[in-house]
């Protein structure tokens, strides 16, 4: 039986407001922008609320205009979340929910 999990695709365009001040000249998508994905995932999920990133490891940067997939995923009780691009993961971690 496979555990139950949302997927979907992530991507921040080139011109998104944030990156001339998120590293200019060089932007990387911030780890803020992907922790809101999380939250916005959750919600569209479960229907719950972001209430705490319980450990949160950012791996590998993410460029703009690449696409990335974000999994959550209930594993043992947990409410896990992976990003990746390629086969490569970017960030990993653990977050709860709240009604």
């Amino acid at each position: 039986m496979s555990e139950p999990c949302w997927r979907t695709a992530l991507r921040m365009p080139a011109d998104h407001p944030c990156l001339p001040g998120h590293f200019p000249g060089r932007p990387l998508v911030p780890c803020v922008w992907l922790l809101e994905q999380v939250a916005q995932a959750l919600q569209a999920w479960r229907g719950e609320r972001l209430a705490r990133v319980v450990e949160a490891k950012f791996v590998a940067p993410l460029q703009p205009d690449e696409t990335a997939e974000l999994e959550l995923a209930e594993r043992a009780g947990r409410l896990r979340f992976a990003i990746s691009r390629d086969g490569i993961l970017l960030a990993r971690g653990v977050v709860e929910g709240s009604a």
